[in-house]
Order: C-alpha cells, then sequence, then structure tokens
C-alpha cells in the first residue's frame, strides 16, 4: 500500500478549519526542503522533532521562578512549558484553528532559556555584546545547535513569543504571523501566572488572602477557575477567528474581554511586585547573577574546557561561550560553578 495516504488523510481533515487557520500544506516550507513524511503533517513533524532533542529534555531542571527547587512540586521550565501547550491547543481548538501548529510552538518557545529563569537571562544579557533574550535563543537552539529544519510557521511563532511586561497583549518583541503562534503568546500568560501563584504560595512568599481583590472576583480564587475564565474568556472573544462572523480581516485576533484582560493585567503586575522582582529573593538571583558570571568569564579565558557537542565553530567565541552556558541546567551550573570558583577568584 501506499502509507502516504495516511498524512494526505491529516492534509484533507484540516479542510474543516477556519478560514483563517494555517493549514500544512500551505507551509512556507523548510530552511532546507525535505520529502514530505508518510505518515505525519509538516507541523506534526516539527512537534515531534522538538519533542525528542536534547534542548527540550534538559528543561526539566531549568527553573521556572524558584532556582533549583528541592520539593518535586515546584514547577519547572518543562512543566511550565507543557501546561503552555495544553492552554495553546485547547484555544486553538476551541476556534477551529491549527491546534498542530500551536503545539509545537508552546513546546519550542522556552527551549533556549537559560538556567535560574529570567535572572539568569538578565545576566546573560549583561555580559554579552550583543545582548540576549531567551526567545531569541530558542529560534538559535533550533535552527543552529540542534538543526531541526523546522517549518517557517513554526520558527515565527518561537521567535515572536516573548511579551513586555506593561500589557499581556502588548506587541512587545513582535507579534507571530499566525493566528496560531500568537495563541501560544498569551497562553505562556495564562500558564505562568497561575502556576506561579502555586508555587509562591507553597513557598510562603504570598498569602491567599494577599491576592487583589478584582482578580479573585473576575478570575476565581482557585487555579482551576482562573485557568478556565481566562481560556472561555479568549474564545470567546476571539470567536471571529473561527470564520463564523461577519468581521473584517483586519480586526481579526486573539484577546481577551476588557475585564478579563485587566483582572490579569492586574495579577500579572501582583507577581512582578510581589514574587518575580520581590526584594526577599534579590539574594537568591544575585546568586544567580554571579554563577553565570564566572561561567561565562572562565569559559571566555579557558574555552578548550566547553564540553559540548553543540555550537557552531565559526562563530565568535563569545558566542560560542553563551550557547554553552545557557543550555546549563541549573544544577550542573551550580556545581561547575562551584568546581571552577576557586580557579577565577
Amino acid at each position: 500500500m501506499e502509507l502516504s495516504i495516511v498524512r494526505r488523510r491529516l492534509e484533507e481533515k484540516e479542510r474543516s478549519l477556519s478560514p483563517y487557520a494555517v493549514r500544512s500544506k500551505q507551509t512556507r516550507g523548510r530552511r532546507i526542503s525535505e520529502e514530505p513524511s508518510a505518515v505525519r503533517t509538516e507541523f506534526q513533524r516539527d512537534r515531534d522533532r522538538i519533542l525528542h532533542c536534547k534542548a527540550f529534555r534538559r528543561l526539566k531542571h531549568k527553573t521556572q521562578v524558584f532556582i533549583a527547587p528541592v520539593s518535586d512540586h515546584f514547577v519547572t521550565r518543562l512543566t511550565h512549558t507543557l501546561e503552555v501547550s495544553q492552554v495553546a491547543r485547547t484555544i486553538a481548538r476551541g476556534l477551529n484553528l491549527n491546534e498542530d501548529l500551536a503545539e509545537p510552538i508552546a513546546l519550542a518557545h522556552d527551549i533556549g532559556h537559560p538556567p535560574f529563569g529570567h535572572a539568569g537571562e538578565q545576566a546573560l544579557a549583561d555580559l554579552l555584546p550583543e545582548g540576549f533574550r531567551h526567545a531569541e535563543q530558542s529560534l538559535r537552539v533550533v535552527d543552529e545547535l540542534e538543526r531541526l529544519n523546522l517549518t517557517w510557521e513554526t520558527r515565527d511563532g518561537i521567535v515572536n513569543s516573548s511579551k513586555v511586561r506593561e500589557d499581556i497583549f502588548a506587541e512587545g518583541y513582535g507579534t507571530p504571523a499566525s493566528l496560531e503562534g500568537q495563541i501560544v503568546k498569551v497562553s505562556d500568560a495564562v500558564a505562568y501566572i497561575n502556576h506561579d501563584i502555586a508555587d509562591a504560595l507553597r513557598a510562603d512568599v504570598i498569602a491567599e488572602e494577599e491576592l487583589p481583590k478584582e482578580v479573585s472576583e473576575v478570575l476565581g480564587r482557585r487555579h482551576s477557575e482562573r485557568i478556565n475564565n481566562l481560556v472561555c474568556d479568549i474564545i470567546e472573544n476571539s470567536w471571529a477567528a473561527t470564520g463564523e462572523t461577519d468581521v473584517p480581516v483586519s480586526e481579526i485576533r486573539i484577546e481577551m474581554s476588557h475585564k478579563v484582560a485587566a483582572a490579569a493585567n492586574t495579577l500579572r503586575e501582583f507577581m512582578f511586585q510581589r514574587v518575580y522582582l520581590w526584594e526577599g529573593r534579590r539574594e537568591e538571583a544575585e546568586q544567580a547573577r554571579r554563577v553565570i558570571s564566572v561561567l561565562y568569564d572562565h569559559f571566555m579565558q579557558y574555552p578548550d574546557e566547553m564540553q559540548t557537542e553543540f555550537g557552531v565553530a565559526s562563530d565568535p567565541l563569545w558566542r560560542r561561550v553563551a550557547d554553552f552556558v545557557s543550555g546549563m541546567t541549573d544544577q550542573f551550573a551550580l556545581a561547575t560553578a562551584e568546581r571552577l570558583g576557586a580557579r577565577l577568584h
């Protein structure tokens, strides 16, 4: 039998998606042309390549908010990624968009994140000649370091997934070209502002009664209520994306109601003030900066000691060191810095 009938059936099913969905047969392609898979669409193929790469596996030992937590129940960069994928797939399915495109974007959106969460990211940004943003590094990981040869649509969603602090829907560092990519961008915020509450409560950084009253009244008082209300509100207020309403294409976007968006932004700002930038975590953040600095300075001085298969030999040294250090897990970075500390100070 001709096994490619499987892929053709999957592509045929995509014809029933919203007219604004990106269909796998419409992909702008890969940087290096390849023969199609017999049993998977192009976006399903992207998902599988991401799941099987080494950088994805390392996410299980990278910090989300709390650095190198001892408890098994704290969120890691991997569990955060899986939650973003779940939220994004639910929204995409609800709007009849391409769930198979939202999934690989979500799975790879943080794949280039360095150890120690945003403290580690800021430390690298301060050290590197051209700065450092994890979304750009995520694209570099899939393009240059893992060489996954993903589709243009997945790569576009990855590099444009970052947000600025001011507003969940602020354009910030770029807007994904696809509605599926835009879904992942907002799903990232939906996931982290909720699971980070649970971690902050678990760490006794905040108490339940301290959450802003307007947030509890609009979004709910429990984790599941907040997630459900946010997801349902996004689907309802982005319904034009289904193609079932008479709305100009220029007005079709992924959004929330004003009331829910305001509550979500209030919660996000509360988390910045009380958790992400909390004064009591300065020592933890400073430790992260010291470790990153020790590692970067050492390998800039002794590049031959970088034991890694990742990297591009023709790149400048600072770029290769940044790739090596940003790929480390929290515990590996801490252990390596401890081993090198006496030699560097």
